[in-house]
């Protein structure tokens, strides 16, 4: 399994886990066959607000899992429709929430905890704040 952390910078399994999905300059990707990591650029950084693209996002890569901060409902319908279950991390790094989502701890994200006009406690709020008030 494939389990894919959005990340701010690539520290492997010490990375940080990124507040929004759409949002992150990249992605680990933890394989719990092999218990190897990879990354990913996100290809569609610069994508409009609510317009996210995760199969371009992740470049065409496939993933079983998507471990995030916050998403939005469109993201999670994408992802879901490609068979890709969401789960809310915690604060911390990939190592914790790896540890957390093999003890069964960690709640999927579904449509009514998805990030909706940056309401509801979604992460990502400061973030796309900044960007558009420039």
């Amino acid at each position: 399994m494939k389990i894919c952390f959005p990340v701010e910078s690539d520290k492997g399994l010490d990375s940080e886990v990124f507040d929004h999905f759409g949002s992150a300059p990249m992605f680990v990707v933890f394989d719990t066959e092999a218990k190897s990591i990879d990354k990913i650029k996100n290809l569609d950084l610069s994508h409009d607000h609510g317009m996210c693209s995760p199969l371009k996002t992740l470049g065409g890569k496939m993933v079983d899992i998507i471990v995030v901060g916050g998403i939005g409902a469109g993201a999670i319908n994408k992802l879901n429709g490609m068979g890709i279950k969401v789960y809310k991390a915690s604060k911390g790094t990939v190592h914790n929430n790896i540890e957390l989502f093999e003890n069964n701890t960690m709640p999927e994200i579904t449509l009514e905890h998805a990030c909706g006009r940056h309401a509801g406690g979604c992460g990502h709020k400061k973030r796309h704040q900044t960007k558009s008030s420039t």
